[in-house]
């Protein structure tokens, strides 16, 4: 238990430190390392916290970290994942806010910003391409003609403006009707 803890501490960690750009744009990095690297979860059961992680408040990285460090080690694995998903941020945000006013004008610190955003773009097109095209253990994809057409009327839905909510709920008990439970 405590070896998982300590790996789940030091994955998270390096997701903090490396995953630029946002939750989004992380959820190639955290794919990597819970999926691919470690074996917790089946690439079914990330995309299923993702979407709860997606439907609850708060930052998406932070909810899946919560998510998937109760799914491998309960309510400790919670914990150490959520603890060192933000030690990161954290510690950069303080020495940023340290330093930015002596920084803010430096042409070197504008542009490694300015050569980050294709970077990010591309991190963002990635976790994108992780959650349409999610594959089972297997090689095939569990995404089926039902899913796409509760995409579509959800997508169709939206730009009506129909009620964000509303349509998650109607989309959760579409799904629980054709899938079950």
């Amino acid at each position: 238990m405590i070896a998982t803890l300590l790996q789940l501490l030091l994955s998270y960690l390096k997701i903090g430190f490396f995953g630029f750009g946002g939750g989004y744009a992380m959820l190639s990095l955290i794919h990597s390392e819970v999926v691919v690297n470690n074996g917790w979860l089946t690439n079914g059961e990330f995309s299923d916290i993702i979407a709860i992680s997606q439907m609850t408040p708060g930052p998406i990285a932070l909810n899946s970290a919560t998510y998937i460090g109760y799914e491998v080690a309960g309510v400790a694995g919670a914990v150490v994942a959520t603890v060192a998903v933000c030690i990161p941020a954290l510690t950069i945000m303080m020495l940023i806010t340290r330093f930015f006013l002596k920084l803010h004008n430096n042409r070197y610190v504008a542009s490694v910003v300015w050569c980050m955003r294709p970077v990010v773009v591309g991190m963002i097109a990635s976790a994108a391409l992780l959650l349409i095209f999610p594959h089972t253990d297997d090689g095939r994809s569990f995404i089926d003609g039902w899913s796409w057409a509760i995409f579509l009327l959800t997508l169709a839905a939206s730009a009506r403006k129909v009620n964000p909510i509303l349509l998650i709920v109607l989309s959760g008990v579409a799904g629980i009707v054709i899938y079950g439970l």
